[in-house]
């Protein structure tokens, strides 16, 4: 399943067949695809105009959401959030093929911080003494271990990595738990809703900012905004400000559009109890059937 529409770039967090690739290439196709070394990377190549469209992970069912995309996106990159992706997620123990015989003797296992903690269960059953090393993507850590034979090192990440970087699948599918999904998000410097084969839901993001002068009962009120319209609420989440201790903004996703009439009576019911309100825009949701890299 591809988007229909031409793409002339796309940032993803690479380097390639890391999940996110995985999710780029089955939403935009394989042209146009640009590896960055970080999330933020991507962030400021569309919001600097480098490329048109960024994708990046948001959250993860096990381990919650992306810290590291959201403080990029909320604060000051003027982005708009285009189209959501969910994509089953599986994870899977990989080695050197030189190191293949010798998984019981590990100096260190390799991965990115979410897809280490999405297998905590399994590596401290199996190797509760062997150091853990955070990596930028699941993709680099199975290129690490791929450019270092001589190591007795292992990576987590996808089928595609070992088969990219010629890696051993030493074990699969070490997740702690079957419902493993990722929510990817296409990001660009405009307001549009990227169509994708198959129904997507509707889904609009706010970010809410707290009356200066907070009241006691203030979030029960911005709630009832929404629950006497009777508009679902699909996920709210606190963040910092950034600004001072106990200071925060509020992510609300809404599962409808910003165009609708009870959405607009809603920001305007904000914005009279003095509410600082930011639509990242309306935008469909699609949930990808198959594993990413299985």
């Amino acid at each position: 399943m591809k988007h229909e529409s031409l793409t002339p770039s796309v940032a993803y967090l690479g380097p390639e067949a890391s999940f996110t690739h995985i999710a780029a290439t089955d939403f935009f196709g394989t042209d146009g695809l640009m590896p960055y070394p970080s999330i933020p990377d991507c962030i400021e190549a569309v919001t600097e105009g480098h490329v048109a469209y960024a994708i990046v992970p948001l959250e993860n069912a096990l381990e919650g959401s992306v810290p590291l995309t959201i403080d990029y996106l909320f604060h000051g990159s003027d982005l708009f959030i285009n189209a959501e992706l969910s994509t089953p997620i599986r994870q899977h123990l990989m080695v050197h093929p030189e190191q293949a015989k010798k998984i019981d003797s590990l100096a260190s296992i390799h991965s990115h911080p979410h897809a280490l903690a999405q297998c905590h269960k399994y590596l401290q059953y199996h190797f509760r003494r062997v150091p853990l090393i955070q990596t930028s993507s699941t993709a680099a850590a199975a290129k690490y271990v791929s450019e270092h034979p001589e190591l007795p090192i292992a990576a987590i990440g996808n089928q595609l990595a070992a088969d990219t970087y010629g890696l051993h699948i030493a074990e699969e599918s070490i997740h702690d738990f079957h419902f493993n999904h990722t929510r990817f998000v296409v990001l660009s410097l405009r307001k549009e809703t990227l169509t994708y084969e198959g129904g997507g839901n509707p889904k609009t993001t706010l970010m809410v900012k707290l009356p200066e002068d907070d009241q006691p009962g203030m979030l029960h009120q911005i709630l009832s905004v929404f629950s006497w319209r009777k508009l679902n609420l699909s996920k709210i989440e606190s963040r910092p400000l950034k600004t001072g201790l106990g200071n925060y903004f509020f992510i609300i996703d809404v599962a409808e559009t910003e165009d609708h009439p009870m959405m607009k009576g809603a920001m305007e019911e904000l914005q009279a109890l003095h509410c600082d309100v930011s639509s990242f825009g309306s935008y469909s949701t699609y949930t990808q059937q198959s594993p990413a890299g299985k």
